[in-house]
């Protein structure tokens, strides 16, 4: 999946609520979007006592990650955009990173290693982007694993998750371990991510090499 390349099609759902917001400080929205991450992060921490909240979790998920994408197109169109802004919206993108992913990391669907390791591969994985624009490579999206995917999964897995209990499959067999849906998730996080993590090194030092 690498889906970051893929916005410019999700305008026509952000266009005309952004024109609407166009008064709107980006900045507050952008706050939205971030409290929206830790409560989806807080629900999906809650849901494995009490399991329809992975629904209401994966929901919260998707409305935060619009909020995310919000912000920017909204700046746009009133031509607010500036390194300020999206300075911002970097830091609360990795907040918001660790309140979803996190909250499923430290709660009783994950094995917490697993989890940690995911949350290394999402955070290297945004590091090696932005890092590659601070000395002076042009900025990374690409790679397997990107923001948006990151979103998209963690929007999907919990409904499977939810949807896997209710027909008595919580967890399946994994190389001999039983792992839940959920796992999966951060597995897939975990390896990718930091192969991601990786590939966009890779590429940023033949750029550079290349200007050298």
């Amino acid at each position: 999946m690498v889906l970051d390349g893929q916005r410019g099609r999700a305008d026509f759902a952000l266009a005309p609520v952004a024109r609407r917001l166009i008064n709107v400080n980006p900045n507050l929205i952008s706050w939205v979007g971030l409290i929206l991450a830790f409560v989806s992060g807080l629900l999906l921490f809650l849901s494995f006592e009490y399991h329809y909240l992975l629904l209401i979790g994966a929901a919260a998920v998707l409305v935060s990650g619009y909020f995310d994408a919000l912000d920017g197109k909204v700046a746009k169109l009133a031509g607010k955009a500036g390194v300020k802004g999206d300075y911002l919206d970097h830091v609360f993108d990795r907040y918001a990173d660790v309140f979803m992913i996190g909250g499923v990391a430290v709660s009783a669907w994950c094995n917490p290693y697993i989890g940690l390791m995911a949350l290394i591969g999402v955070l290297l994985t945004s590091y090696m982007g932005t890092q590659a624009q601070a000395v002076g490579a042009p900025r990374l999206y690409a790679g397997l694993l990107g923001r948006a995917d990151r979103v998209v999964l963690s929007t999907l897995f919990p409904v499977i998750q939810f949807a896997m209990l209710a027909i008595g499959y919580p967890s399946i067999e994994l190389a001999g371990y039983s792992v839940t849906w959920l796992e999966v998730m951060m597995l897939w996080f975990a390896v990718v991510g930091n192969l991601t993590a990786v590939q966009r090194g890779v590429i940023t030092w033949r750029n550079l090499s290349k200007e050298g």
